[in-house]
C-alpha cells in the first residue's frame, strides 16, 4: 500500500482548517501540520516537509498569492488552493495556478456534516492525492505584452527565441490550425507557452484546458493580457481566426465544425471531463486533416490519445510535452506510449517548435 500523502493546511479559520483536518483524515490522508497565515506557510513547509499544501486564497497578514510565491522561490510544493470559484476568488485562483498551484478546490462549507462530506471529501481528496505525484518548479515571468498589437513578444533569454523569418514563413502556410490540449499543471504550462508564441502566428489556436465553470474566462483574460496573441474564451459559435486563440469554456465540448468554424456541444462529460479535448482533435481532424498540429501539455489521465489516433490516421503533426517538464505526466504520457507523437519536447522549447512546424508546412506548400 503507498504511503499516506501528508498535507499541511494554511488557512486564517480555526473552523475551516478543523474542517479540512477532518476531511482529508475521513480520506485516509495525513494532516501533519496546520498554520493560520501566508507568513507562516514556508516556515511550516520547511519544518515540516508536506507533500502536499492546501492553501486559503485571503488572510490577514500575507495573503494566499504572495504566500505561493514564496513557497515557489524557498521550497517548491505541491499547492491546492481552496478558494471560492466565483468572482475574485476565480480571479486569484487562475494567478494561483499560474504561479504553480496544481489545483484548486471550492472552500467546503463551514457547517458541512458528516453525513454529507462524501462529494467535498472525495474532491478534495483525490485532488490532494493527485497533486502529492505532482512535480513543482519556480517559473520564469512572462514576457511583457508588446506595445504594437501584432508584433512577437519578446521572449526571455532563458527561452529559445522565436526568429522573425521563421514568424513570416509560418504565416504563409494557408489555413493550419493548433489545438493545445492539457489539464493538471496546465495553466502554468500555459502560462509559459502562449505568451511566447509571435503575435503574426498565422494560423488559428484552439485551447482545451479541464477547469471549473467559471474558470476559463478568467484564464483567456489572464493569456490575453500577456500574449501577442489575441486570446478568449470561446462562443458558442465562433470563428477561427489567424493569430487568435480560443479557449474552450469550461461545461462546454468545444467542435470544429467547418474550415474557420467552431461550436460548443452540450454533450454529456466523456470521462468526468467537459470540455474534452479529443472532441476538439477528432472533429478537427475531419475537417482540417493533416494540417492540423496537436500539442500535449502536462495532465492527468489519457485525454487527447483518442483524438490523437483520427488525427494520426489523417496525417497531422502532434508535439508531447516531456516528462522532465510535466506537472503530471499522463497525457503527454499516453499519446507518446501509442506510439503517436512526433516529437517529444521540453515545455521551454515548445513554442519554438510550434513555430518551426508551422513552417515547416509553409515549405512544403511552396515546394509542391
Amino acid at each position: 500500500m503507498p504511503p499516506k500523502a501528508r498535507v499541511l493546511i494554511c488557512d486564517d479559520s480555526p473552523l475551516m482548517r478543523r474542517v479540512l483536518s477532518d476531511l482529508l483524515t475521513d480520506g485516509g490522508l495525513e494532516v501533519v501540520a496546520q498554520v493560520s497565515d501566508g507568513a507562516d506557510l514556508v516556515a511550516g513547509v520547511q519544518r515540516h516537509t508536506p507533500d502536499v499544501v492546501t492553501l486559503d486564497v485571503e488572510m490577514p497578514r500575507k495573503d494566499g498569492l504572495s504566500a505561493l510565491a514564496d513557497l515557489m522561490k524557498a521550497q517548491p510544493t505541491p499547492v491546492i488552493m481552496c478558494s471560492t470559484l466565483t468572482g475574485k476568488g476565480a480571479r486569484e485562483s487562475v494567478k494561483a495556478l499560474q504561479l504553480g498551484a496544481v489545483d484548486v478546490v471550492q472552500k467546503p462549507a463551514l457547517r458541512l456534516t458528516p453525513s454529507a462530506w462524501g462529494p467535498t471529501r472525495d474532491e478534495l481528496v483525490a485532488k490532494v492525492r493527485e497533486a502529492a505525484m505532482a512535480k513543482v518548479r519556480a517559473i520564469r515571468p512572462a514576457p511583457s505584452r508588446p506595445a504594437a498589437v501584432g508584433r512577437p513578444a519578446p521572449a526571455p533569454a532563458a527561452a529559445p527565441p522565436v526568429s522573425a523569418d521563421l514568424a513570416a514563413r509560418a504565416r504563409g502556410t494557408g489555413s493550419p490550425l493548433v489545438i493545445i490540449a492539457t489539464s493538471t499543471g496546465g495553466p502554468r504550462a500555459l502560462h509559459e507557452v502562449v505568451p511566447r508564441l509571435p503575435g503574426e502566428l498565422g494560423c488559428g489556436v484552439l485551447i482545451v484546458q479541464h477547469m471549473p465553470v467559471g474558470f476559463t474566462k478568467t484564464l483567456a483574460e489572464r493569456l490575453d493580457s500577456e500574449s501577442a496573441l489575441t486570446v478568449r474564451e470561446a462562443r458558442p459559435t465562433d470563428r477561427i481566426t489567424p493569430d487568435v486563440a480560443l479557449v474552450a469554456p469550461a461545461g462546454s465540448h468545444l467542435e470544429v465544425s467547418a474550415i474557420g468554424a467552431t461550436r460548443l456541444s452540450d454533450a454529456p462529460p466523456i470521462g468526468n471531463l467537459k470540455p474534452r479535448a479529443d472532441i476538439t482533435i477528432s472533429s478537427a481532424a475531419k475537417v482540417y486533416g493533416s494540417k492540423v498540429l496537436l500539442v500535449v501539455l502536462t495532465g492527468m489521465g489519457n485525454d487527447g490519445e483518442l483524438g490523437a489516433r483520427d488525427l494520426k490516421q489523417v496525417g497531422g503533426r502532434i508535439l508531447s510535452e516531456d516528462e522532465r517538464t510535466c506537472v503530471i505526466y499522463g497525457m503527454p504520457r499516453a499519446v507518446k506510449e501509442a506510439g503517436l507523437s512526433d516529437g517529444v519536447v521540453p515545455l521551454d522549447v515548445m513554442p519554438l517548435a510550434i513555430v518551426e512546424t508551422i513552417a515547416a508546412w509553409g515549405r512544403t506548400r511552396k515546394a509542391a
